[in-house]
């Protein structure tokens, strides 16, 4: 079995467990890979591993059999886009905080390893969200597996963000910017502006306005089979748009449309993951100070 690491950084307390990562797999005999990023931060860290290949070139992903991320839920929308159209399945293992996506705690390696191994796991196609624009954007990588987002520059002034729905005119939001969130995207910044939450396998976008200056203005559900288009105006002549954690600025001459994009990110979840289990402890609910 062929398996790549990647991670971005991690603290040296969490050494221990690379290493342990990386043992179980070598007892299983998974030919191992990692990318140069991790590779970089295993040197720093002092990590003591060996038997595996470092690979600069994507294309090698075409012949994985699994991705593992070591890290948050920002280092697992990393390997995602990393991944991208190849659509390899993804395994997050959490060494940061809420771990919405990376769901592995890193004291359960060793097992995770041997669940994976049994094949005693589910694969989880989530949507990804797609930006048209028309000059390049974000590198050639144009898709976030949780949100797409318009935000203000340089400046105190909202911006106002006119919006349309596969041609018709949906609203002009004044506010400090718009999110169009993937149901998987729904539990991050979204949440925060106050959108709903949304179950990973529903067929859905949400619009949620920024701070928006019209308080009556609420988030929106729509189809994920829909175009959303956006126009720009402000006091500034940039605006910041981004896609999950990576964002450029762009001025209010380009043309933006957000869509499903044509292949999904796969994530595998063992057996006994439950989405609705996740949200309740890591958002506290039924949690009463008073006990």
């Amino acid at each position: 079995m062929k398996i790549t690491i990647h991670g971005i950084s991690f603290h040296k307390e969490f050494v221990p467990f690379i290493e342990q990562l990386i043992n179980a797999l070598h007892d299983h005999n998974a030919e191992l890979y990692l990318t140069e990023s991790f590779s970089k931060t295993m040197q720093k860290s002092g990590a003591e591993a060996t038997g595996f290949t470092v690979f600069k070139d994507r294309k090698v992903l075409a012949d994985m059999d699994f991705v593992i991320s070591v890290g948050g839920d920002g280092t697992l929308l990393d390997t995602v886009s990393m991944v991208g159209e190849y659509e390899v399945p993804i395994l997050g293992i959490n060494t940061g905080r809420l771990g919405f996506l990376a769901t592995i705690a890193k004291e359960d390696v060793e097992k995770a390893i041997q669940v994976l191994f049994d094949g005693h796991f589910t694969i989880q196609d989530r949507i990804l969200i797609h930006l048209d624009a028309d000059q390049p954007l974000f590198n050639g990588v144009p898709y976030g597996l949780n949100e797409f987002t318009i935000h203000k520059r340089d400046t105190s002034s909202m911006i106002t963000v006119h919006t349309y729905i596969d041609g018709e005119y949906l609203n002009s939001y004044w506010a400090d910017g718009l999110i169009v969130a993937t149901p998987t995207g729904s539990t991050g910044y979204s949440l925060s502006c106050g959108g709903p939450l949304i179950s990973p396998a529903a067929k859905n976008f949400v619009i949620t306005p920024v701070s928006p200056h019209n308080l009556n203005v609420r988030p929106m559900i729509v189809s994920d089979e829909s175009e959303i288009t956006f126009a720009i105006e402000g006091r500034s002549k940039k605006f910041l748009i981004s896609l999950d954690s990576r964002s450029t600025a762009v001025d209010a001459s380009v043309k933006l449309t957000v869509r499903r994009e044509k292949f999904v990110a796969r994530l595998v979840k063992f057996h006994d993951y439950s989405f609705f289990d996740t949200l309740r402890k890591k958002l506290n609910w039924g949690f009463d100070m008073r006990n």
